[in-house]
């Protein structure tokens, strides 16, 4: 059987990509999963898998100096969230490459170039595809954003890549948290008092202990028989409770 290594910070996205490959190609044994590119060599030297996938963005080694220690001892496949700039650069090169989110049809195209690869040897890096690698960590190489862009949720047994703009509110209980849009609702594990300090404050406003609200989704406020204010969601039927400690958002309102 072929095998592979996952290497990804983020364990969702692992989670994700093993899911995809599953369905588009069964046959591939997923044989170990690294957090950073440190990782992912010491798992190609102790495994020696047919091929790694890795993260262009990681935390100690990036994919791309991995990918440049690990030279022919694998074949490499770039992950990437770069989409209109990768992509160009990609296809100018012998270099496989995988979109974030994996997309299932997406992926089958790159399924069949790897099942071409599988019996040929795994050659360095040459000198064009390092050359268009270098320009691609130059783009890439500021800070990510202070703020999230994206959450990644559950739906039943998928993952979903949830752009930030989409949802309407969180909504926390004692385990899990609601993600709400327009069209669905999903669930992270994630606190609210920790997806606070992570998306702009600008387009989300905490309301409550709870509760987290897209500043473009609120109708309006209104008062309950109990003198409670609840924000009115568009679109939606619920009304989210506002905390007294929080009420003075809404006085420009």
């Amino acid at each position: 059987m072929p095998t592979a290594i996952l290497a990804d910070d983020e364990r969702l996205m692992r989670d994700q990509l093993r899911m995809r490959l599953g369905q588009v190609w069964p046959e591939l044994e997923i044989v170990g999963e690294a957090k950073n590119g440190d990782e992912a060599i010491e798992l190609v030297d102790e495994l020696k898998p047919d091929f790694i996938f890795l993260d262009i963005r990681m935390p100690g080694k990036t994919g791309m100096e991995a990918a440049a220690i690990i030279g022919n001892k694998s074949h490499v496949v770039f992950v990437t969230a770069y989409d209109a700039y990768a992509v160009e650069a990609f296809e100018r090169g012998a270099v496989d490459y995988v979109l974030k989110p994996p997309e299932q049809e997406r992926l089958k195209i790159t399924v069949e170039r790897l099942k071409e690869r599988l019996n040929k040897p795994a050659g360095d890096v040459n000198a064009s595809v390092s050359a268009m690698l270098s320009q691609l960590a130059e783009k890439i190489a500021a800070p990510k954003p202070k703020f999230l862009q994206w959450i990644q949720a559950s739906i039943g047994q998928d993952l979903r890549m949830i752009p930030v703009e989409e949802i309407l509110f969180f909504r926390s209980d004692e385990k899990y948290t609601c993600v709400q849009t327009d069209k669905f609702e999903a669930l992270i594990r994630k606190p609210v008092r920790d997806l606070a300090d992570e998306l702009d404050p600008s387009l989300f406003w905490q309301i409550h202990r709870a509760t987290l609200v897209n500043v473009n989704a609120i109708e309006g406020v209104t008062r309950d028989i109990r003198g409670r204010h609840l924000v009115m969601v568009k679109g939606r039927p619920e009304k989210l409770e506002v905390s007294r400690s929080f009420l003075h958002l809404f006085k420009q309102m």
